[in-house]
């Protein structure tokens, strides 16, 4: 079977992940995974770092994250846009069991060969975002509609 990405360098930033093959909108791209983590086993191995700019934690849904870090895949590399080509999309449990919730990268568009996948992260943090904290979520996007952020609206 044809690979479909690779991780290589991005304008955007680091590392990236890019299409092998087209794809198609509406493809099931990728899952994010990596270990389940609840809100006080995050504030225990990330301290303040977990809102630094850099990190691999997703919010899955109010009580658990995904640690794209560790037992991660090729879906952490995966770099914000706000004018992104795919989107996350969080499939709840059937049976209710929130630790079960998954997140699938989806294409919002079709994809040519090369092209760099990318969703719009909106990230929210439940503290009121200072300078600082602005400068550390700064978008590299370079879309003519960029909002010079990757915190949401």
């Amino acid at each position: 079977m044809q690979r479909r990405f690779s991780r290589r360098r991005s304008a955007i930033h680091g590392y990236g992940v890019f299409a092998l093959r087209p794809l198609h909108v509406g493809e099931r791209l990728l899952e994010y995974r990596g270990r389940r983590l609840d809100q006080a086993e995050v504030s225990a191995r990330f301290g303040q770092s977990a809102i630094s700019g850099h990190t691999f934690l997703f919010s899955l849904n109010a009580r658990y994250h995904i640690d794209g870090s560790d037992g991660g895949n090729l879906a952490r590399w995966i770099n914000h846009s706000c004018d992104p080509n795919c989107e996350a999309m969080i499939y709840v449990d059937i049976n209710g069991d929130e630790r079960r919730d998954r997140v699938y990268i989806q294409a919002l568009r079709a994809i040519d060969i090369g092209e760099e996948l990318s969703f719009d992260y909106a990230i929210e943090l439940s503290v009121v975002p200072q300078d600082a904290m602005r400068a550390a979520w700064q978008c590299g996007c370079g879309a003519p509609c960029c909002r010079g952020s990757m915190l949401a609206g």
